[in-house]
């Protein structure tokens, strides 16, 4: 897959507050696959570009690409990085060399220079970094030397440093059970023929989309199902992880919202408001939780940096989503997730955590 990676980056006072920014686009520049911004404290402008350069390739790079165009309005970093120029201070010997490193790992990779008004897209992430990074660091005076201006990682501001494990969340596609709006955990509904479509279509946009290296699922039907359409549209296997399963709802099972309540009406409202309260013969949400997350450290573990479609259920799905955010329980109400709908996690090395995307359903239109 090529990819075309945007970066800059800046220094208000050379050396001062700085920050970069790095966007990813699709080879035919049409679509952003990616993108980052960070706060580097305090150092220099050629510092803060080589950092945007660097994020940009571990950004390509988390996306599985295999060549790299990538386009700067620094003339300093490309001409060093295509080798026509000498590189001369230490400090930026030791990024050029991190960069020329990160490039080996593709295919191929190509530096264009470019104006700043070709550039805007990453200026703007830049800038809105130099702002973040306004308040950091010490103030610097005429008596330090550039060469003392050491830039402070990013984990010293955001705790988001290195390459994330990117996780690709997909709810299944339509059953009968999620037709009809009843509780649907441990039994096994078959996804029904707009199911079906739904699955086909987003393993389309997915496998277009490209960047996914692994696929796991839970061993429900239902989700095995919609994740065996994707990983065949993207050339992999399905994992299967059982942390991955729905809620088990116990005799709620296959009733409505409605039924639940009437056959256990203190239960079921307490529940709704309590995450430790058990349906009859199933699990709480607290369980669920506790479940997830060692689902969630094993895919962490197990693919550093990498893109993961983790195909589950409105559960699982939003636990992961409120790992993600620490948030309280409130929110478990307060999402919604369509059938079939992705959202995107992130999660980083030192244990920083963002989302990127929730319940996008516009592949399905």
């Amino acid at each position: 897959m090529k990819v075309l990676v945007e970066a800059d980056g800046g220094s208000r006072g050379n050396p001062g507050p700085a920050g970069y920014g790095c966007v990813v686009w699709s080879a035919d520049h049409s679509t952003v696959l990616g993108e980052r911004q960070h706060a580097i404290g305090v150092t220099t402008n050629n510092v803060a570009e080589y950092e945007g350069l660097i994020a940009g390739l571990e950004e390509a790079r988390r996306l599985g690409a295999d060549e790299v165009e990538v386009s700067m309005d620094s003339k300093l970093v490309v001409e060093q990085m295509a080798g026509r120029w000498k590189v001369k201070h230490p400090a930026m010997a030791e990024l050029h060399q991190q960069a020329r490193s990160l490039a080996s790992t593709f295919e191929s990779v190509t530096y264009r220079w470019i104006p700043r008004e070709q550039n805007k897209y990453a200026d703007r992430l830049a800038n809105a970094a130099m702002d973040d990074a306004a308040g950091l660091g010490p103030p610097v005076t005429a008596a330090d030397p550039p060469a003392q201006a050491v830039a402070v990682p990013p984990s010293a501001w955001t705790g988001n440093r290195g390459a994330p494990t990117q996780l690709l969340l997909l709810r299944h596609g339509q059953t009968d059970f999620s037709r009809q709006r009843r509780y649907s955990g441990r039994g096994n509904p078959e996804l029904t023929d707009t199911g079906r479509q739904q699955a086909d279509v987003a393993a389309r946009y997915l496998a277009q989309r490209g960047g996914v290296t692994a696929v796991i699922s839970s061993p429900l039907q239902r989700a095995l199902d919609t994740a065996t359409a994707a990983a065949k549209a993207l050339g992999l296997d399905v994992v299967v992880d059982d942390d991955l399963m729905e809620t088990d709802f116990g005799a709620w099972e296959g009733l409505t919202f409605t039924e639940a309540s009437e056959r256990d009406p203190d239960l079921h409202g307490n529940w709704l408001r309590d995450t430790s309260l058990r349906p009859p013969g199933g699990e709480s949400f607290d369980d669920v939780q506790e479940r997830v997350r060692r689902a969630r450290d094993r895919i962490v573990g197990d693919h550093p940096g990498g893109s993961v479609l983790v195909v589950s259920h409105v559960t699982p799905i939003k636990t992961l989503l409120r790992l993600a955010l620490n948030a309280g329980t409130s929110i478990l109400h307060r999402l919604h997730l369509d059938l079939a709908s992705l959202s995107i996690a992130e999660f980083y090395p030192d244990g920083g955590a963002s989302v990127r995307l929730v319940n996008q359903t516009s592949y399905l239109a």
